[in-house]
């Protein structure tokens, strides 16, 4: 077990090495989608005490690789809420990715129309294929497709990680009924919360806690070693698998109410830095 030491105030604290898991979005991220300079510091600062910190988010890897590049980590990163598991911009033995069987949203596209659905995108590590009926503001996506992103049965050749789908909020209910009759042997479907009515469906029973659990397991840090912040749905099983799980002030109710604390501030307020600043001791 590594133990580290730090001095603050003249005192000597020893806490053993952490694993730190930080969601993305109403997270580590601000409301403009962008990294706080304190955070940063803060970030840096456990790195270089001798903890890991590894972001654990539903953002496919596509646009999250950039945010891993500005903190300058180094750790594995998991996407698509704990499908994926890689090391960005190089080749790794351990790297994992789930999928499930095409055919799901081979279906959803013949059905399309019935289930009012405006969009499906289909994504893995290296994989972005979509199809759009009617215009839809979700972000995350392209405005234009490009004629190779455009999903069918000819272009998507490999079983995707994650499928994204934009529906008619008045039809949610029914392509969620739907989903379950059909495929709940093999995907799992999650509303987003906000004010986007989409659908993402991935793996069954693949969550972020399987990515924590994973590089917890590559980093031999116990699970009572583990702190994990998080804010929305997709943060449950990892909020209640972390030894520490933590909501930040902007959550939901139902991750405050599972988390073992709350951030004092949000995440426009250096929330997730303030917190683990003092949890972890480090210099002001």
């Amino acid at each position: 077990m590594i133990r580290l030491k730090y001095t603050k105030n003249c005192e000597v604290f020893s806490l053993e090495r952490k694993l730190i898991a930080i969601d993305l979005d109403g997270t580590t991220l601000n409301a403009a989608a962008e990294i706080a300079p304190r955070t940063k510091a803060v970030l840096k600062e456990a790195r270089a005490a001798g903890h890991i910190v590894s972001i654990v988010t539903g953002r496919p890897n596509r646009i999250s690789a950039n945010i891993y590049d500005e903190l300058g980590l180094d750790s594995p990163m998991i996407n698509f809420n704990g499908s994926l598991g890689y090391l960005p911009h190089q080749d790794w033995a351990d790297e994992y990715q789930y999928t499930f069987n095409k055919e799901v949203a081979f279906d959803l596209l013949n059905h399309r129309e019935e289930l009012g659905i405006n969009m499906i995108a289909a994504e893995g590590k290296n994989l972005f294929l979509a199809v759009r009926d009617q215009p839809v503001e979700v972000g995350f996506f392209p405005s234009v497709l490009q004629a190779n992103q455009i999903l069918n049965q000819k272009t998507l050749q490999e079983n995707p990680t994650s499928l994204t789908v934009a529906v008619d909020r008045s039809h949610q209910e029914h392509l969620l009924s739907y989903l379950q009759h059909n495929f709940a042997d093999e995907i799992d479907a999650a509303p987003w919360g906000g004010p986007n009515s989409v659908v993402e469906l991935g793996v069954k029973e693949v969550q972020k806690a399987t990515g924590v659990e994973f590089l917890a397991n590559h980093y031999h840090i116990a699970r009572k070693d583990i702190i994990a912040f998080g804010d929305e749905h997709n943060d449950t099983a990892m909020i209640d698998y972390a030894g520490w799980g933590v909501a930040m002030q902007n959550a939901t109710p139902a991750i405050k109410a599972l988390a073992n604390d709350i951030t004092p501030l949000d995440n426009d307020h250096d929330g997730l830095a303030t917190y683990l600043q003092d949890y972890l001791k480090l210099a002001e």
